[in-house]
């Protein structure tokens, strides 16, 4: 069985993420912007500083937690898994069974799954001592983006990085750690889309040839009337379940990650 701990773990390495890793996304865009960017709530302001007044830190902080969700999403493999769910059930032709909520959830916890050795890099290296007052909160940030950064750039294609930093007008990096999360991310996201249609592709075309053999059986019959999903579903369960189908999408999926 699951231990607690990894509960407990998954569940302040998220809530660590939130706060570390997010906030570090929109200080990078506005310093390639601007150069520089006010503090967020949390270091201590003095007089003479040049920072935000707070007001505007906590408005930016606000506006970072609200975008929270759909960043975690793009920068995990949620992305992948969710597409693939969605392009297995059309292809079943089942309309909504699973439900939506099945397929996001399964995502979800399978992302938890394949990211939770990057998590707890993050919880251990970053969120905790931060905690603990050992580092400051810029530390933190390079400490936790770190480990992401390293799980995306393993993920993504170099001619779809070389894409966005042509985009930036970026020429190199002397290593990985340098790459912004405003140049890495949008790389990380479509060449997890580019991967998730080719897996969509291939879960097609077994079940596109049971349509056509179907139709052309009920065609040569002359039973023109009788709809071919009538006939085609079914034998598209049953071929899915026979072989296994979610224990090997589940497992080929993950195992493209390790």
């Amino acid at each position: 069985m699951t231990s607690p701990r990894l509960y407990m773990g998954l569940r302040v390495a998220l809530s660590g993420i939130l706060l570390l890793l997010l906030s570090g996304i929109i200080p990078e865009l506005a310093a390639a912007q601007d150069g520089t960017l006010g503090q967020l709530p949390g270091i201590e302001l003095t007089d003479d500083s040049e920072d935000f007044a707070l007001p505007i830190q906590l408005l930016l902080l606000l506006t970072v937690l609200s975008l929270a969700p759909a960043i975690i999403i793009l920068m995990t493999s949620f992305t992948r898994l969710v597409v693939i769910f969605a392009i297995l059930r059309t292809a079943l032709g089942t309309q909504q069974s699973p439900p939506t909520q099945v397929i996001i959830g399964l995502s979800l916890f399978l992302t938890l799954f394949i990211m939770y050795p990057v998590f707890s890099t993050v919880h251990e290296d970053a969120l905790l001592p931060y905690m603990e007052g050992d580092i400051a909160q810029e530390e933190a940030l390079e400490l936790a983006t770190s480990p992401m950064k390293g799980f995306m750039l393993q993920q993504t294609r170099e001619k779809d990085l070389m894409l966005f930093m042509d985009l930036a007008d970026i020429e190199s990096f002397e290593n990985a750690e340098e790459v912004p999360l405003y140049v890495l991310v949008p790389a990380f996201v479509i060449s997890e889309l580019r991967i998730a249609f080719q897996i969509g592709f291939m879960l097609f075309l077994p079940f596109v040839i049971v349509d056509l053999i179907v139709a052309s059986v009920l065609m040569s019959m002359g039973m023109m009337m009788l709809p071919p999903v009538m006939i085609s579903l079914p034998i598209k369960l049953l071929l899915f379940v026979l072989t296994d189908g979610w224990y090997l999408i589940v497992q080929s999926v993950v195992e493209g990650y390790m």
